[in-house]
């Protein structure tokens, strides 16, 4: 990971998709509703400068579902949850997920409960439609730190039962660290999806992220694990120039135009992984406008999945 992606993570304790309603597919769980969308961090300049501008062009380019990555002080992209949620309305668009980062620390072990802060979080979240609440990062302290990996997958769970409480579902999304870091017999990856209830917490897959990082193959890791990937960060991925986004030389590209067997990836995860929820993101551009992008992404996952 480049080290602005990794400090906008850091320093913002969030972080961090979507075309029009998706009929069932062929391979997917008919009792599932599949959508397609797109991630905002893939526009995150543009968001930061103009959110409703930049929504506006989104939503002209046939995007209809967006995953968030900012919320800061009950506000995305400096809206509350109402006023945001009316802009999306206006648009015709929705938010089924967000990213936002829940960290050891939204516990409250005195009161054995979870911070008010936190709770502020899962209202807001509901309020503005989403689905799923999706906490894309695990602090480093925490690790390699068997007891309180334990704790904070209890944590996990009850972080589910709230989030069922309010008609959601909470969610992990993983990055490159989770496959390299040993836990026991296994990695920190497989210490997470064995240590969480999986009708509690949901797995969002980033195909992008993984690559590159030893065991970070997607196919081998659905068919580990199937069923268990309800959401998927869909990305290609070229040889990087520099050091790549997650520190081991790739970087995203256009769909199709990388390494990646994208192809295979979509069909096991709708067939196999219980994949509904397919969420573009691209991070790099080539000197390509980002929206330009996800537009060009956003056709080909259509033709696809279609």
């Amino acid at each position: 990971m480049n080290s602005s992606r990794r400090n906008f993570i850091k320093n913002s304790a969030m972080v961090v998709a979507g075309a029009a309603l998706m009929p069932d597919l062929a391979l997917a769980d008919p009792k599932k509703i599949t959508r397609l969308g797109v991630q905002l961090y893939t526009v995150r300049d543009a968001m930061g400068k103009d959110p409703m501008g930049t929504l506006k062009k989104l939503s002209e380019g046939e995007v209809k579902h967006v995953e968030h990555a900012n919320y800061i002080d009950r506000k995305f992209y400096g809206y509350t949850a109402k006023e945001f949620k009316k802009i999306l309305n206006d648009l015709s668009m929705q938010m089924p997920s967000g990213h936002t980062v829940m960290t050891a620390h939204d516990w409250d072990t005195d009161k054995k409960d979870f911070t008010d802060k936190w709770k502020y979080t899962i209202d807001d979240a509901a309020e503005v439609g989403q689905r799923y609440v999706i906490s894309p990062w695990l602090d480093e302290d925490l690790r390699t730190n068997l007891d309180g990996l334990k704790r904070f997958m209890e944590q996990f769970n009850k972080c589910g039962e709230l989030c069922k409480a309010h008609g959601m579902k909470f969610g992990y999304h993983n990055h490159d660290f989770e496959f390299g870091t040993k836990v026991g017999d296994g990695n920190l990856f497989d210490f997470i999806l064995n240590n969480t209830d999986p009708s509690l917490v949901a797995q969002q897959l980033d195909i992008g992220n993984m690559y590159g990082s030893p065991g970070g193959i997607a196919l081998d890791v659905i068919n580990k694990y199937p069923d268990r990937f309800e959401l998927m960060h869909v990305k290609d991925e070229i040889k990087s120039s520099t050091n790549g986004e997650m520190g081991h030389g790739f970087e995203s590209t256009i769909l199709g135009q990388g390494i990646l067997p994208l192809k295979d990836i979509l069909k096991a995860a709708r067939k196999k992984g219980g994949t509904s929820q397919f969420i573009i993101e691209q991070e790099s551009y080539q000197g390509k406008d980002p929206i330009d992008c996800v537009k060009i992404d956003l056709q080909i996952m259509k033709k696809w999945l279609f």
